[in-house]
């Protein structure tokens, strides 16, 4: 392990980015359309061509890379609560590792949620809670 990070810590980071990233959508449903839209916009596919070994990096290789201090902060501790953080990292991995070998699968993803608004606020209302019950546990148990 080249650095260490805590359970806590772990959680803490998690839980946070998680809301972060639920408030927007869930705040904005206007959102889901400039979403909708993405994927088949001419100009983001051209850009997004320009720099798609930086695109499948980021999207895929970070995701997996993510997901190792997330699991090693878990490693050998016993409280059943790990298993949120546990559960994320491999969440991670799974979009990383699809992400990665099939990148529409994204845009797959993007066009199923931004479908109607109730999709696109539920989505963003499970991540929301998802991420508050890490919080929570990052600063109650861990």
């Amino acid at each position: 392990m080249i650095y260490y990070l805590s359970l806590q810590a772990a959680g803490i980071i998690a839980g946070v980015f998680l809301v972060l990233i639920s408030l927007p959508g869930l705040l904005k449903p206007g959102l889901a359309a400039a979403a909708q839209k993405f994927p088949r916009s001419h100009l983001a596919g051209v850009f997004l061509l320009t720099i798609c070994l930086v695109w499948t990096f980021c999207l895929g290789i970070l995701c997996l890379l993510a997901a190792e201090p997330l699991l090693d902060a878990a490693f050998l501790r016993y409280e059943p609560s790990r298993l949120l953080v546990t559960v994320l990292a491999y969440l991670l991995v799974l979009a990383g590792l699809f992400w990665v070998a099939i990148p529409y699968v994204l845009r797959d993803q993007i066009n199923w949620s931004t479908r109607s608004v109730f999709r696109w606020r539920f989505l963003h209302v499970i991540v929301l809670i998802y991420g508050c019950v890490i919080l929570t546990f990052a600063f109650m148990r861990f």
